[in-house]
């Protein structure tokens, strides 16, 4: 055959969609593994469209998922993240996925992976993410069976509804660093090529750099392409995010900084804004505005793991974060370029040290393919 067939199934988790695969069936040797992924995705592309394979031009359409049963007695499954580069040939394991985390719990259920207790109910899954060693409670509602598709619950940026699935990050803090405050502070000073920045670099869940829009001279209700174009912007915001990175400990050079890890976020305390359906925000529903650049692009709602860490950043006295949203006793409710996102986080200090004993969401998933994914046999060349 001139083609190679893979076994894997097509996913919209949150507001991402990926392919999934059971472990078993990729290679053991990551490069080779890796250049599968790159093929079914469709990168690289400098076109930015992937129509070469199954990605959709933008970082939350260009992702992998791998998983298999745990060998852990606090876990059920473990599962593996990769995003892939639209325009390079790379698949980056740094952090993880919270949009596609919704979408592990109901596979594992329908792949045979794991067995639930119960034919009609809420199923608690437990999932080991290996890319950030944190633990998640996946709450899946079952029908017969099977993981339940249909339901009432709507998220920002997907039309229609879903039945809701409850994903609870069980000390998340350091995910990615080790540390809550990696550069054990609750703001730092960064000296740039490109000037002098006050921000909060903040771990849970992912890595994450906070700083204020109004010193890049924004707003935080600027829609994704209108940031996105203004190339001199995304560098400046790319050497920031990066050098935000070593302060993090997590490379001795900026451009030793992965892709995916630390993201950067704007923020700005609530104010009303369009949203990218055309929708009026207005200030009074969000607790904080936030746009959040991934993988060199702004994000059309905001990757969920990054919603989760700026929760936990607004529990935390003193963060820019915190500084800047309306206190509230309930869901933080976060404002991005498709609305509301809610999310939440549980935190304690205890003789000065912050910790986060947990962070909630809820998404929606729904498998959209099943069957085999095709990529040229490049040994018959």
């Amino acid at each position: 055959m001139n083609q190679i067939e893979i076994k894997a199934s097509f996913y919209r988790g949150g507001t991402s969609k990926g392919v999934f695969f059971h472990q078993q069936d990729l290679p053991k040797n990551r490069a080779e593994r890796d250049k599968r992924f790159i093929e079914v995705i469709g990168s690289p592309d400098p076109y930015r469209r992937q129509l070469n394979g199954m990605g959709g031009g933008i970082s939350s359409l260009s992702k992998i998922v791998f998983i298999r049963p745990s060998i852990r007695d606090d876990a059920d499954v473990d599962y593996t993240f990769g995003q892939v580069s639209v325009d390079k040939p790379v698949v980056d394991y740094a952090t993880n996925c919270g949009n596609l985390s919704s979408a592990v719990g109901p596979f594992a259920i329908d792949e045979g992976l794991f067995a639930p207790s119960l034919r009609n109910g809420n199923q608690i899954v437990r999932l080991y993410n290996t890319n950030t060693n944190v633990i998640i409670h996946a709450t899946v509602p079952v029908v017969d069976g099977g993981a339940a598709v249909i339901g009432n619950f709507h998220i920002q940026g997907v039309p229609g509804t879903g039945a809701r699935i409850q994903l609870d990050y069980l000390n998340p803090g350091g995910a990615t660093t080790g540390k809550l405050l990696p550069a054990d502070e609750i703001t730092t000073v960064l000296t740039t090529d490109v000037g002098v920045y006050n921000v909060s670099l903040v771990d849970a869940a992912t890595g994450m750099v906070f700083i204020s829009a109004e010193e890049l001279g924004l707003t935080a209700t600027e829609l994704p392409e209108s940031i996105d174009g203004n190339k001199h912007l995304m560098t400046r915001l790319d050497i920031i995010r990066r050098v935000g990175g070593v302060h993090m400990g997590l490379a001795n050079n900026p451009e030793d900084i992965s892709l995916s890890n630390p993201r950067i976020a704007l923020l700005a305390p609530a104010r009303e804004f369009t949203a990218i359906n055309g929708e009026i925000i207005s200030a009074d529903e969000q607790d904080i505005t936030v746009r959040v650049v991934s993988m060199n692009n702004v994000h059309r709602v905001s990757p969920l793991t990054s919603a989760l860490c700026l929760a936990a950043a607004v529990g935390i006295e003193g963060t820019l974060p915190q500084q800047m949203a309306r206190k509230t006793k309930n869901d933080l409710k976060i404002g991005t370029p498709s609305g509301i996102l809610p999310v939440s986080a549980d935190l304690n200090c205890e003789d000065g040290l912050w910790r986060v004993r947990s962070a909630r969401s809820y998404r929606t998933a729904r498998r959209l393919m099943q069957g085999s994914v095709l990529i040229p046999n490049d040994s018959e060349n």
